[in-house]
């Protein structure tokens, strides 16, 4: 396993091109399991998460080829009954697979999916969907059994609006009879995405972005060519280090107004956001140190992906600050982190209340889960020495070879094995 080295306090300068959006990708490659047809995907993110979805179709039977600029797919045939527990016990985002294993093979066998440790993510919301489509659902001994002889289209009502619930139910009923109506469906822009390619494909989704996605089902779909939206996460990500760091950076390939709770927020906060003469977007953080209060909503409110990000930030804004998290009950383990590192936080219920301090310091932490591990290397930036951030795997789900953006742009960050790791291998290599 690695670990960050950072040393702090260098200014950061220069362009960064965002990958495409991990969100986007993996129910994508799950939707790939609707048709025989060839896809071809294009700027697809070199993730971990994103290695486990191809690896989840390939044990199906799927060809997965990588190409200069992403993955040719064809799922001609398709084996078992559905992934594999170890995949689906290590990724949540695998469970995507039901809905179009569903609607393809009227039948899929799945566990009860893993990810990362930031509260209650349950599955019902989905399972309710595929009731309402016809589909009948046994449980038993941490599997669940997924099975209907025909699909038929129903009117379906979300009691909250789930990203993962809205993609499920779009893919089951792309192929069922007749017309779904899925009422107070996610609106974020990656369920978007994911209904272009559905419609690349021969689908026909529309509504997709509100809360009402209307989908006509169809018999057949077949290939498509489609390029994957920018990872609006990371970008925000990268618009909070130039802000902590009170420093001038440029993003490439991203959709401004896939984030426009981040770049209002970053803006009250002082931060000038705008269109770059060259392209891309100018960051300037130079100015970005009042504090301010958050509340975390679905899409287009404010995202619990970017929490822990923004609170890096305040900890070192001129004042009191109140970040309140609506969507995930177990999302602050990145505080006693933090605190460690001479952080103000005080955590009472779904608030963490943050007093700005002068600095940070540099200390050995842990990443806990993806969005905690990133607001880990913020804080390393701009703290005071020398930071250590244990278990970057966590980090490796969601961000590209964060390290070397981050080091092109001026940051002393490197990333280096652990030594328990190096004296293991070391031992494995010695004859006995």
């Amino acid at each position: 396993m690695d670990k960050l080295l950072i040393n702090g306090g260098k200014k950061l300068s220069g362009r960064v091109k965002i990958s495409g959006a991990k969100n986007a990708c993996l129910p994508i490659l799950a939707a790939c399991l609707l048709t025989k047809g060839e896809v071809c995907l294009k700027d697809v993110p070199l993730l971990s998460d994103v290695h486990f979805m191809k690896k989840t179709l390939e044990r199906l039977g799927v060809q997965v080829y990588s190409s200069d600029d992403g993955l040719k797919i064809k799922a001609e045939v398709i084996h078992g009954e559905g992934p594999p527990f170890d995949l689906v016990s290590r990724m949540r985002a695998s469970f995507l697979t039901a809905g179009a294993l569903l609607a393809r093979r009227g039948r899929v066998r799945i566990s009860l999916p893993g990810g990362c440790s930031i509260g209650r993510r349950p599955i019902d919301l989905h399972l309710k969907g595929f009731r309402a489509l016809g589909a009948k659902i046994e449980e038993t001994c941490g599997y669940i059994c997924i099975q209907s002889k025909e699909l038929k289209g129903e009117r379906i009502y979300l009691d909250f609006p789930s990203v993962g619930a809205t993609e499920n139910l779009m893919m089951a009923a792309s192929r069922a009879k007749g017309i779904t109506v899925i009422e107070n469906a996610a609106e974020e822009p990656e369920v978007v995405d994911l209904a272009n390619f559905l419609n690349a494909l021969g689908a026909k989704v529309s509504g997709a972005g509100t809360k009402i996605i209307r989908v006509e089902g169809v018999k057949h779909l077949g290939g498509a060519v489609h390029t994957i939206i920018p990872d609006r996460v990371e970008a925000g990500t990268f618009m909070v280090a130039a802000a902590v760091t009170g420093s001038r950076i440029i993003l490439d390939n991203v959709i401004l107004d896939h984030l426009k709770a981040v770049a209002a927020k970053l803006k009250e906060a002082g931060a000038c956001i705008k269109e770059h003469s060259d392209g891309g977007i100018l960051v300037n953080g130079e100015n970005c140190s009042r504090p301010i209060d958050i509340k975390t909503l679905p899409y287009p409110g404010f995202p619990t992906d970017m929490q822990a990000q923004f609170m890096v930030m305040l900890t070192l804004a001129e004042g009191n600050s109140v970040i309140t998290e609506n969507i995930f009950e177990n999302r602050f383990m990145h505080v006693s982190e933090l605190n460690r590192m001479g952080a103000n936080i005080r955590v009472e219920g779904a608030s963490a209340f943050i007093q700005g301090v002068q600095r940070l310091q540099g200390f050995p932490v842990r990443s806990t889960d993806l969005r905690a591990g990133a607001s880990l290397v913020l804080a390393g930036l701009v703290a005071r020495g020398r930071t250590e951030v244990l278990e970057v795997n966590h980090i490796d789900r969601g961000y590209c070879r964060i390290d070397e953006k981050l080091r092109k742009l001026g940051a002393d960050i490197h990333r280096v094995k652990m030594e328990e790791d190096i004296e293991a291998e070391t031992e494995t290599a010695v004859p006995r």
